[in-house]
């Protein structure tokens, strides 16, 4: 496709990497013609860089197949997912799952976004429910605002949570940012 037929989100190959295209903008230069400034977003280690394209270069768009899987368990370094539709496992290393084992729990969903059959997305639920193991027990007439005490939750994930969480309560967890959401009602 021509650079000039670019949308957000879409997803490129160049020089034989895939790159996420967060944002970009036509500019007009002062002698020459236009061209594109794009944000890309590199798929295997997240890094990002500015790319100028003229407005009849040719990217290469890359289809990425997406599909529903189910977290299983952990073992080391190794995390092992099922293909919920096709029941096949599939096992990656710590460097492509990133931080998702933190808040994954056994049989918890998750998209995987394959590229010529390599997984090389993982997107986690934006939430998790997860359970308190460990934290300071509650004090008495506190009533200070915005004091966060540390919670250790079944993961091993610690957190920040309001002083009147308690042991064994079901915390929601947002797991783009890391933090604290609600306190989850059973």
């Amino acid at each position: 496709m021509r650079a000039s037929e670019m949308k957000k989100g879409q997803t490129i190959s160049i020089d034989g990497k895939l790159y996420a295209i967060v944002d970009y903008q036509h500019v007009k230069l002062g002698k020459g013609g236009a061209v594109y400034q794009t944000k890309l977003k590199a798929l295997i280690d997240g890094s990002t860089q500015n790319v100028r394209l003229r407005a009849e270069e040719m990217v290469e768009e890359a289809y990425l197949d997406k599909r529903t899987y189910e977290y299983l368990y952990s073992s080391g370094d190794e995390h092992v997912l099922m293909d919920c539709d096709t029941f096949d496992q599939i096992s990656l290393g710590d460097d492509a799952f990133g931080d998702g084992p933190k808040y994954l729990k056994p049989n918890t969903q998750l998209q995987v976004s394959l590229y010529e059959g390599k997984p090389v997305v993982i997107t986690l639920p934006n939430t998790v429910d997860l359970e308190v193991t460990d934290t300071a027990p509650e004090i008495k007439g506190a009533t200070a605002t915005n004091q966060y005490k540390p919670a250790t939750l079944e993961t091993g994930l610690t957190v920040q949570v309001p002083p009147f969480i308690k042991l064994g309560e079901l915390i929601r967890i947002d797991t783009r940012t890391g933090e604290y959401v609600t306190r989850v009602k059973e």
